[in-house]
């Protein structure tokens, strides 16, 4: 079977998204003035909804980001307050889909933390998280939200486990302990029954992720992938990734036979990662590279050619990450279809851009506005965990577009545990200020680590000597 290489010339062709640019929000209506951080994982560092901005920002100490209100726009006072509670680099942050003011966070300190953003906007730092969950034994790289189903979160950790979390309980609920490298991307389908991830070990694989079990694996060799996304209800995925010559690639794959890409389109010389990001209402695809400034646009169809290039949205300041507004954000009254947040770290600046399908007319044009996945989950967590799977619920942009949830999140309420020693509880996770404090805490926890391994041999010989009084009660004659 031969791989079929795809032209990127543009293919001249009838489609309603040919004529799609790019719009650059005016200066006044960008975010300036933003530590954005340095750190050289490779996401996003941005997350936006109808509501708020959040940025990872560059912090001395520990990790933190902002939140800003969407109408907040301009420049961004220095002390403007942080979510400051982790005391590791913050890696990825995400809102959840169905109540606009929480967001999940991950860290270099092994914690997923859940916050609740007030009415408003922070008026002060925010340290105390709703919900903290610690379940890594390494880092935390990922995030990510089910798509129709309220309460449950994915992470992914530098252990090489998937871990999903039910947030009605604070614990998590399901371990995937099916990769051998690190995590570097995590994408369901539409109703969430499967979970699609590349890794660092040149695989990828779409999951069962209620059993863990892997349905479909590819051993990308010439192709390293490095990102995927699920193409909506297609049954196709999308890989962004590498070629043996070094070049940034595109492959398109069937998700029920990853022996061979359906076909793999060679981008450009560049060396930057490639984000790529689908619209299931339009079927679009953009991609993104990262440290260059340049989206560029593809239609995607059932039928050959599969891809096909519309257009490249150019701009000369490059890229460090993009958030990209959910679809009841936009505004359908300008026609956009589509709004990134760009992340350009050397001028601290936030610029929104809109897609936008120029029409003369100002009425609603619901061609390009599909029924939309809405603010409403299709299940609980317990009915997910239990095996049933929905689409999403849908709204209609013409009406619900400016309709806020009315969803709230309740934190569980948790027995507080605690291993106090020596006046100091250990479970705390209460960080040293001082290196002496440091060494005071390490060596106390050696003295409790020494006697607990006391305990446990002695609590070893004495199980032996039950088991041979046992054995002997057993062997010996029966008094009639």
């Amino acid at each position: 079977m031969t791989v079929t290489k795809m032209s990127w010339r543009p293919q001249y062709r009838s489609s309603k998204f040919r004529n799609v640019y790019g719009k650059v929000a005016n200066r006044e209506h960008c975010f300036d003035g933003i530590p954005i951080t340095k750190n050289v994982h490779d996401n996003h560092f941005c997350a936006v909804n109808a509501r708020f901005l959040a940025i990872v920002t560059e912090s001395a100490g520990g990790g933190s980001f902002l939140v800003i209100p969407l109408e907040q726009t301009g420049r961004i006072e220095p002390n403007y307050p942080k979510v400051c509670g982790h005391q590791g680099n913050v890696l990825d942050i995400k809102w959840n889909p169905f109540i606009d003011n929480i967001i999940a966070s991950c860290s270099e300190d092994t914690s997923v933390r859940i916050w609740e953003i007030p009415e408003g906007g922070l008026k002060r730092n925010m340290t105390e998280a709703l919900l903290e969950l610690h379940g890594h034994s390494r880092r935390v790289g990922l995030v990510e939200w089910h798509p129709t189903t309220n309460n449950i979160l994915f992470s992914a950790g530098y252990d090489y486990k998937v871990l999903i979390w039910n947030l009605d309980v604070g614990e998590p609920v399901k371990m995937i302990d099916c990769h051998t490298d690190v995590i570097l991307c995590m994408s369901f389908n539409t109703d969430g029954s499967l979970l699609t991830t590349t890794c660092k070990d040149k695989k990828l694989r779409v999951i069962e992720p209620r059993s863990g079990r892997v349905l479909q694996e590819a051993n990308c060799k010439n192709h390293r992938v490095n990102r995927v996304v699920f193409l909506g209800n297609m049954k196709r995925l999308l890989t962004t990734g590498v070629s043996r010559w070094n070049t940034r690639q595109i492959a398109l794959w069937d998700q029920e036979d990853l022996s061979m890409p359906l076909i793999e389109e060679e981008i450009d010389g560049l060396s930057g990662l490639l984000f790529p990001f689908y619209d299931a209402d339009t079927h679009m695809l953009y991609l993104a590279g990262k440290g260059d400034g340049n989206i560029r646009y593809y239609e995607i169809s059932t039928e050959k050619p599969y891809l096909s290039y519309l257009m490249e949205f150019r701009s000369p300041a490059p890229q460090k990450g993009l958030g990209v507004m959910p679809k009841h954000g936009l505004d359908v009254s300008a026609c956009e279809v589509f709004r990134f947040y760009k992340l350009v770290t050397l001028k601290g600046l936030i610029e929104p851009i809109s897609m936008i399908v120029p029409r003369r007319s100002d009425s609603y044009q619901e061609d390009i506005y599909p029924m939309t996945p809405g603010t409403e989950p299709a299940l609980t967590p317990d009915e997910w965990l239990g095996g049933i799977n929905r689409d999403p619920v849908l709204m209609s942009l013409k009406e619900g577009y400016k309709k806020s949830s009315k969803m709230v999140f309740k934190a569980p309420i948790k027995e507080k545990k605690s291993v106090v020693v020596n006046g100091i509880d250990l479970l705390e996770n209460v960080p040293p200020r001082t290196e002496n404090e440091l060494l005071r805490m390490f060596f106390r926890q050696q003295d409790e680590i020494r006697r607990l391994k006391e305990e446990l041999s002695q609590k070893d010989i004495r199980i032996r000597q039950l088991q041979l009084e046992l054995k002997n009660l057993r062997n010996s004659p029966k008094n009639c």
